[in-house]
């Protein structure tokens, strides 16, 4: 990899029509060039058949799900209750992969990630691995993942460290919301430092930092621009991540607010200005596949 890279990504793309109109409508600006699907989503059916035709360059990855929604797979006591439906927070997952003599929950959580990966590959090419409510951060769970992404060819996997920031907003330092994200943001830090020796036994790639975790459900331009502000770095991979909306009844919200992000052109200039090319991980992959025949 060479120069520094920018990558916005689309969390929860799938999830529902709101999720995939933004990606849509968003794509179209240049700075959106990436989204993660959801396999058990309610709008996945729309998502391989309308909305990614429709974005040819967008880079697509797979949202493993495992705390929200049905899942695809039957009887996975560990996971979900008698219905079917997912029923774990992050920490109850967490608190369960901790239990090393509890063999069934990785194996059931084994089962149900095989079921996403296989239904999305059977739609689109995919380029990159994420998760919903960062679960796959879990040690343990980063480890399933890793070698599951080894297996299906999936060459990148997510990892969560966020250098620290402050965006000129105290408005957004008054949400309750704020000093969660920044317990957030410690563990996942220290999860990913745990991560990092995983990625590189399984021989895989991962971003250098990633932006959003402070400012989660309070994602704005001003936040990428103050986070991208922090890397100092001539080689870094950055990427950010927010759930954008563009809904029909014309609802404004937090998510609506973050599909604003992908339209707007002056923080396309801004982070082109502090010299990071926007790019998806489908492009850096291709350049790195195209530099190895050169090679050989």
């Amino acid at each position: 990899m060479s120069g520094k890279k920018f990558i916005l990504n689309a969390d929860d793309f799938g999830m529902s029509e709101a999720y995939n109109r933004a990606v849509l409508e968003g794509y179209s600006s240049g700075i959106l060039q990436s989204a993660s699907l959801v396999a058990n989503g309610s709008a996945f059916e729309e998502a391989y058949k309308k909305i990614i035709p429709a974005c040819p360059e967008l880079g697509v990855g797979i949202h493993l799900n495992i705390i929200e929604g049905k899942s695809l797979c039957l009887d996975l006591d560990q996971l979900t209750d008698n219905n079917g439906n997912f029923n774990n927070s992050f920490g109850s997952l967490l608190l369960k992969s901790l239990n090393t003599k509890n063999q069934t929950f990785l194996e059931q959580v084994e089962k149900e990630f095989r079921a996403q990966i296989e239904e999305v590959l059977k739609y689109t090419q995919v380029d990159h691995i994420d998760s919903h409510v960062h679960v796959h951060s879990i040690p343990r769970i980063f480890e399933l993942v890793c070698k599951l992404a080894k297996e299906y060819g999936i060459k990148q996997v997510r990892t969560q460290f966020e250098k620290p920031y402050i965006i000129p907003d105290v408005h957004r330092h008054l949400n309750l919301a704020y000093p969660v994200n920044l317990i957030k943001v410690v563990l996942l830090n220290i999860f990913t430092l745990i991560n990092e020796h995983i990625i590189q036994k399984y021989e895989l790639n991962t971003n250098d930092y990633l932006i959003g975790v402070a400012y989660t459900s309070m994602m704005s331009s001003l936040a990428i621009s103050y986070g991208l502000m922090t890397i100092k770095q001539e080689k870094a991979l950055v990427e950010a991540l927010i759930h954008p909306c563009r809904y029909e009844d014309g609802t404004i919200d937090n998510h609506f607010t973050e599909f604003q992000i992908t339209k707007n052109l002056k923080l396309k200039e801004k982070i082109e200005k502090l010299g990071f090319e926007i790019t998806n991980y489908k492009k850096e992959e291709q350049k790195t596949d195209e530099a190895e025949k050169i090679i050989s």
